[in-house]
């Protein structure tokens, strides 16, 4: 059974990100002393470039299935994340972008693979609210549907009796061996 994977919501960032992204590489540049002559050049426009190329390699987009993102400068990052894989979803807020209107939706996996603790984070989502319950409602959505296609109930009485022949076939065999 094959189902078609229909695109649920498309998310739309805020163009805040782009002096959120120059604001943090200038922190950064500032905090370390070789830093600070790339500052000048980073403050003169380069920033500003490259905070507006960031800004338009972002996408996002919420299917029936996943959750795909995209994005990046110099590296092109793009990850899929299947909705039932899912655990959790976080905003995270800082006066910095409080200030710029932003939020970050991290969001966490089964399974993680990520030493950072997070598989996606999710920078300057418009409606970041809603986009997190269309995620959820349609995670919960699937799930049911897996739910009711494949009763778990049904599942485990099969691996139980498939477990208790394996014990016969076992005791059988080391009856023999005696």
């Amino acid at each position: 059974m094959s189902s078609k994977v229909e695109i649920i919501q498309q998310a739309a960032f805020n163009k805040n990100i782009k002096t959120y992204i120059v604001l943090v590489v200038s922190f950064f540049l500032l905090i370390s002393i070789m830093g600070i002559p790339i500052l000048i050049i980073w403050l003169l426009g380069l920033g500003q470039h490259i905070g507006k190329r960031y800004y338009n390699s972002l996408e996002c987009q919420l299917t029936t299935k996943h959750l795909e993102f995209k994005k990046g400068v110099f590296f092109r990052v793009e990850k899929t994340i299947p909705l039932e894989n899912i655990q959790d979803l976080t905003f995270i807020e800082n006066p910095i972008l409080k200030y710029l209107d932003l939020r970050i939706l991290k969001i966490e996996t089964a399974g993680n693979s990520n030493p950072k603790g997070s598989d996606m984070k999710l920078i300057g989502i418009i409606d970041a609210a809603n986009f997190k319950t269309q995620v959820l409602e349609q995670r919960e959505l699937l799930k049911s549907i897996s739910n009711s296609l494949n009763p778990t109930s049904n599942n485990e009485d099969k691996t139980t009796k498939l477990l208790e022949d394996i014990k016969e076939i076992l005791i059988g065999i080391k009856k023999n061996q005696e």
